[in-house]
């Protein structure tokens, strides 16, 4: 490989399709048109003697050789990008960036509204996504910067990813209000354990798991409730429960938000169950990264409201 035919819009071109998987969205990632990208994915193609990437359907899927190139390439641009950020102050008014998160739709619900309000006040030239936690993988798609953050759970991660706590997540329990089977049962009272493990209940489960925190707290006293449901969100969680006998254990800051018109109650579990943590996940090469600890930060202050009475 020549090389002095290497120049550094080539290494941005391959990174923005390693990231998008799509030359249109590449060249609107780094500000190039189709055209463009298409002829510097044909140098390197030429550089590399390899396709790099090969149409299916309508993405771009990068061959063996490609996924191998990709962490090198991304930690070379991003050590590129620090050399020449030398300390330069981050400032949102100015700024064209789009960052990238994964979480569940509960983040849809109770941080991109808010988080959407700020940004677009201060920071107009920003754009903000959100993936569906399904994509998993939380590990590779820090390391490969096609997310700029994970809000999760506690995971097992390497020391190469940095961690914040947002908040903790208490779970209660929602039924369709005028349920008969908790006739008698107010409405913020604790469900009876006999009763709760005879009802039907729905979870959220991205991988069609059917088991939660509240089975480990029920098999800890010798006791099982009955899934029939497994949805990936919580929104379809909560509608299902509202049209059926269902009841479903959801974090407390979702039950607060649900809709009144959707006739929901919301009623406590019958046993002490662990407050999950949700945690925020990065690269830890964008710890000192002027825009990543801007839009972390405004992270933390959308959120700040989720965390009145998390604690403890």
């Amino acid at each position: 490989m020549n090389l002095n035919a290497l120049d550094l819009n080539l290494l941005r071109v391959f990174d923005a399709l390693m990231r998008e998987r799509s030359v249109t969205r590449a060249g609107e990632r780094i500000g190039l048109s189709q055209p463009a990208v298409s002829a510097a994915l044909n140098r390197l193609r030429h550089l590399v003697g390899d396709q790099l990437f090969v149409r299916r359907g309508n993405d771009m899927v990068p061959t063996p050789r490609a996924e191998d190139l990709a962490a090198p390439v991304r930690n070379a641009l991003a050590e590129i990008e620090k050399a020449f950020a030398g300390g330069v102050a981050f400032d949102p008014a100015r700024a064209e960036r789009t960052f990238t998160f994964m979480g569940a739709d509960f983040f849809s619900m109770r941080l991109m509204p808010a988080l959407a309000r700020r940004v677009s006040a201060i920071a107009p030239g920003v754009i903000l996504r959100l993936l569906d936690s399904a994509r998993g993988d939380v590990d590779r798609l820090l390391q490969e910067d096609l997310i700029d953050a994970a809000l999760e759970r506690p995971l097992q991660v390497p020391d190469w990813i940095s961690s914040e706590l947002l908040f903790r997540s208490p779970f209660l329990i929602i039924a369709a209000r005028g349920n008969p089977q908790l006739a008698g049962i107010a409405a913020g009272e604790t469900i009876p354990l006999d009763l709760f493990c005879a009802m039907s209940h729905a979870i959220r489960s991205i991988d069609g798991s059917l088991n939660g925190f509240i089975d480990g707290a029920l098999e800890a006293i010798g006791r099982r409730r009955r899934v029939v449901l497994a949805l990936p969100h919580f929104h379809g969680i909560a509608l299902s429960v509202a049209a059926s006998g269902l009841i479903a254990a959801v974090p407390k800051q979702v039950a607060d938000i649900l809709p009144k018109d959707l006739g929901l109650s919301v009623y406590r579990p019958p046993v002490a169950m662990p407050e999950p943590e949700v945690r925020m996940y990065w690269h830890a090469r964008h710890d000192d990264d002027p825009a990543h600890r801007w839009i972390r930060a405004e992270i933390l202050s959308a959120l700040a409201p989720l965390t009145e009475g998390s604690e403890g």
